[in-house]
């Protein structure tokens, strides 16, 4: 992938220096608090390893996020295909993210996520990116609402993935933002 820059951040593919950060984002409780699992070392190079293929097959994927000034990485923001979640409309594109908490509250994920909807609707000539979250995940409900996305409530769904010993994990809400509405909000 070609690197997105924005004001602050690069957007770019995982290497091989990224793995402790990789497996911290997956491994903390409180970045992970809205998820049935957590990532110990080998798993989390291995999602690491598959993420980055991903990326590198299409272009796009959950990209590392990077301090330009710094060089540090602090977590990830981009887009994804949803082929997993069968109860989502085939080619449905997703924009999601993940930072490190030290780096949570700075406006980086909003900052990063709006190059990515720029990337998706006029490079990938997308018609609409969605975003989904646990219902109480209003963190990640806020940087939705930030970027123009509309809750869609007829589409909220009970994750597949998440599995039955984690009932309060299950319901997630449908944000979606159609190239239009992004289009208008731009100008």
């Amino acid at each position: 992938m070609k690197p997105l820059c924005t004001e602050r951040l690069i957007l770019r593919n995982w290497e091989d220096r990224d793995r402790a950060l990789f497996h911290r984002i997956n491994s903390d409780e409180r970045v992970m608090e809205f998820f049935p699992f957590r990532r110990d070392r080998t798993t989390a190079d291995a999602k690491m390893d598959e993420v980055r293929a991903w990326i590198e097959k299409d272009g796009y994927g959950f990209a590392a996020a990077e301090i330009a000034a710094t060089g540090e990485c602090i977590g990830f923001v981009g887009l994804s295909g949803t082929e997993d979640i069968d109860v989502l409309a085939p080619g449905t594109i997703e924009i999601g993210w993940r930072l490190a908490p030290k780096f949570w509250g700075k406006g980086y994920v909003t900052e990063a996520a709006e190059a990515w909807l720029a990337f998706g609707f006029e490079t990938l000539k997308l018609n609409e990116i969605v975003s989904f979250a646990v219902a109480e995940n209003h963190r990640s409900t806020a940087v939705m609402k930030r970027l123009g996305m509309r809750a869609d409530p007829s589409a909220d769904f009970d994750h597949p993935a998440v599995p039955d010993s984690h009932p309060h994990l299950k319901r997630h809400v449908m944000y979606r933002l159609s190239h239009a509405d992004w289009q208008e909000r731009r100008s």
